[in-house]
């Protein structure tokens, strides 16, 4: 049988205006690179049906499914590949002096772990976040140094928050003090980032029809495809065939939407401009975390964020799961017990999209392990009680093996004002980062490994 030359980790298939990276194959170099993402979740959490349900004060316990609570049941099925971790401050979300505007410094301070200036105008000053820290390593190693990534869009100038620019709410990720990075909500754009588009030419009415008829980006590379699948061997056959069908079918998904947003509505006589971004908000984050899972297992990226919705989100989840309250507004509840089933639900329904992506990585191969086995995915939020605006006690899930240098199943409570920023330089330990400093670090957070 054929051979095909060791390939390279950059190896493409290339066709008309497409650049199609190759996932991780037995005939490319055996070390599997760590992967780092956050995954943010917005206005605080319902803590007592979040935080597991094992002893008092700090210490460390194994962290079985009986011990999850209604919010963090869901994620029972990998219970031993994720920490829950209890005790961490980030306390660059606090006022210090500035007075309100909690839900500004929150997402502002919580990867930079600094204070956030106050300020409406443009001069903001945060911190430089630790996904950019550690993207700073990863030029000329990956295509991208890291992938921002939204599901609500947010206005980058004006007052959002008792006087803290908008750009604070809707940021998380910085590439210094001064320089924010506005996430991605389009799935269209990240899509055509991460593969490059069809040649659809200029002419408007061409490119319409073309669009109409659902053309592929794969139709371009389908013959180099198949000549690389002939020289593989049976394992990398199949990744080759899974790849390109989780390619072409988040590519239908997004041609699906955009097909629904040019249907003239009721009383429009002109269909409004095509959209990739879905009305659903599930569908949209399955969308998006898709596509950052395919940056991740093609080794375009290492790191990446995902602000499933920004700070004060007014977001209702009617559709979804029958609540059309805002959610910021439900947040403060002041002790109303139906504002706090409603909050709950909409935690839990968060929390599915956490799933969802722990479920997309562990059924990647790759060498010895999984997708997830190589990564590290922390998933919280900048403000515990929503209506206390408490940035203590964060909550906090890290998932996956970070190359077996993190083990799992376990529930760890830290000793009480644990700076956040002591997780971040452990997470930055196992990408091979050593920081001079960062934020208010104190070191690195010790009992993540064993």
């Amino acid at each position: 049988m054929p051979r095909v030359k060791p390939l390279s980790r950059r190896s493409l298939l290339r066709g008309m205006g497409t650049a199609l990276a190759l996932p991780l194959l037995e005939a490319m170099p055996p070390a599997a690179p760590t992967r780092m993402a956050f995954l943010y979740v917005p206005n605080g959490i319902v803590m007592d049906e979040w935080t597991p349900r094992t002893g008092q004060g700090p210490g460390e316990w194994a962290l079985l499914p009986s011990h999850l609570p209604r919010i963090t049941q869901a994620i029972a099925p990998f219970h031993k590949e994720l920490l829950v971790l209890s005790g961490l401050d980030c306390n660059g979300g606090r006022a210090l002096g500035d007075g309100p505007g909690d839900h500004g410094r929150a997402s502002a301070a919580y990867l930079t772990s600094t204070h956030p200036k106050k300020s409406a105008g443009k001069d903001v000053l945060a911190g430089t976040s630790v996904d950019q820290i550690a993207a700073q390593k990863m030029d000329g190693v990956t295509r991208f140094r890291s992938l921002e990534l939204g599901c609500e869009e947010g206005v980058q100038g004006g007052n959002c928050d008792n006087g803290y620019s908008c750009t604070y709410s809707n940021t998380l990720s910085w590439k210094t003090p001064t320089t924010p990075l506005p996430p991605e909500v389009r799935p269209r754009a990240v899509f055509e980032r991460l593969f490059g588009s069809l040649d659809l030419g200029k002419d408007p009415a061409e490119r319409r029809r073309q669009e109409l008829y659902e053309k592929s980006i794969l139709d371009g590379v389908l013959d180099e495809a198949r000549q690389l699948r002939a020289a593989l061997g049976g394992s990398d056959k199949h990744k080759i065939d899974e790849y390109l069908t989780s390619v072409r079918e988040i590519e239908t998904r997004i041609q699906t939407t955009e097909k629904a947003s040019r249907e003239p509505k009721a009383a429009v006589t002109l269909s409004p401009p095509a959209t990739s971004v879905p009305s659903d908000f599930g569908e949209h984050a399955r969308l998006m975390l898709d596509l950052m899972v395919l940056a991740f297992q093609t080794d375009q990226t290492r790191i990446a964020t995902l602000l499933f919705s920004i700070e004060q989100s007014p977001r209702a989840y009617g559709a979804e799961i029958g609540i059309p309250e805002g959610h910021h507004g439900l947040t403060h509840h002041t002790g109303d017990r139906d504002k706090i089933e409603k909050i709950t639900r909409i935690n839990c329904y968060h929390v599915q999209s956490l799933v969802y992506v722990l479920n997309k990585l562990k059924g990647i191969k790759e060498t010895d392990g999984t997708l997830l086995d190589h990564s590290m995915i922390a998933y919280g939020s900048g403000i515990s009680d929503g209506n206390l605006h408490d940035h203590a006690d964060l909550p906090l899930i890290l998932a996956g093996g970070a190359n077996a240098k993190i083990k799992g199943g376990r529930h760890i409570r830290y000793a009480k004002g644990t700076p956040m920023a002591d997780l971040f330089v452990a997470m930055l330990d196992r990408m091979g980062v050593e920081p001079e400093r960062f934020g208010d670090s104190q070191g690195k957070l010790d009992r993540l490994s064993i």
